[in-house]
């Protein structure tokens, strides 16, 4: 056996708290980690070494700095972060154990701060300091004051958000759930004369369940026709929100339902899949999408 426990849980306690800080955003020099963990600057590059293994890890060149891949942020629940710190201390003593499992953990895990929707991630560079007021108080449960939009709000924060391109802060103001853009918000105060809140087990669910982030909305249900050549698909995974598959004709061709809370997620997907679908109900849907299309052949003929 090689070690002794007390270094391994030495090992284990300083990846885990390495991991965290990662998980949540923050950029980490070795001299200010041997300094806080009391080890030495080889000790923590043996550490980022290992955590390198595992994770997609980024080395600013000018900053010195190490940190986590933006499309890796908050996906490791604490119990993640626990198991990983543990396997990594004693990978040593278990020879067989198959990295691409943890890989495969990572990548299907989700956080209590962060979720990500759509495909690209937005370089949240820009916005480091909001990140780090704004998990803080996600972690706390602080309620927070945004300027937005040249306006004060004060809200609950609940979840950070990618959203097709861009970053967005889903808070509860007024007893309803929103979403702030980043990109727009001006200024966050942070302050303990600001209540703290419990989180609403009825948002909580929302949050989880929703595709999209458009919660301000009421949903409707949508009805498609999908040609046969794109059926299979439609049948391999869920590409509208909420989408079930009402029937299937024996000519293949296929009739789904998904529901939507607002356009934007439903007309840019139908006009990806032209000329296979087709929105049978709500009509004016397809009408509306056939003057955009219409214009458009007009504006480039």
């Amino acid at each position: 056996m090689k070690g002794n426990p007390s270094t391994h849980e030495r090992l284990a306690e300083r990846l885990a708290r390495i991991l965290t800080k990662l998980n949540v955003g923050h950029q980490l020099s070795v001299h200010e980690l041997a300094l806080e963990f009391r080890v030495s600057s080889r000790t923590i590059e043996r550490d980022f070494d290992r955590l390198n293994s595992y994770l997609p890890l980024i080395h600013d060149t000018k900053t010195k700095k190490f940190y986590l891949d933006s499309s890796y942020l908050g996906r490791f629940k604490l119990q993640d972060i626990q198991n990983f710190a543990q396997l990594s201390g004693i990978q040593n003593l278990y020879p067989s154990l198959d990295i691409s499992f943890l890989r495969e953990l990572f990548d299907n895990r989700s956080s209590l701060v962060f979720s990500a929707k759509g495909y690209n991630f937005e370089d949240n560079t820009q916005y480091a300091e909001h990140f780090k007021l704004l998990t803080g108080s996600i972690q706390k449960r602080q309620q927070i004051a945004l300027f937005y939009r040249d306006q004060m709000r004060v809200v609950k924060p609940y979840r950070l958000i990618h959203h097709m391109g861009n970053w967005y802060l889903a808070a509860v103001r007024k007893q309803e759930l929103r979403v702030y853009r980043l990109g727009r918000i001006e200024k966050i105060i942070c302050s303990h004369q600001l209540a703290r809140f419990e989180h609403d087990q009825a948002v909580l669910q929302q949050l989880k369940d929703e595709d999209g982030i458009w919660f301000q909305h009421q949903k409707q249900e949508v009805v498609l026709s999908v040609h046969p050549d794109a059926a299979i698909y439609f049948k391999q995974r869920r590409i509208f929100p909420e989408q079930m598959i009402l029937e299937e004709s024996q000519t293949g061709e296929l009739l789904i339902s998904c529901q939507i809370r607002h356009q934007k997620e439903l007309h840019p997907l139908v006009r990806y899949w032209v000329p296979y679908l087709k929105i049978l109900q709500p009509a004016h849907l397809q009408q509306e999408l056939d003057a955009g299309l219409q214009g458009y052949l007009q504006r480039n003929a």
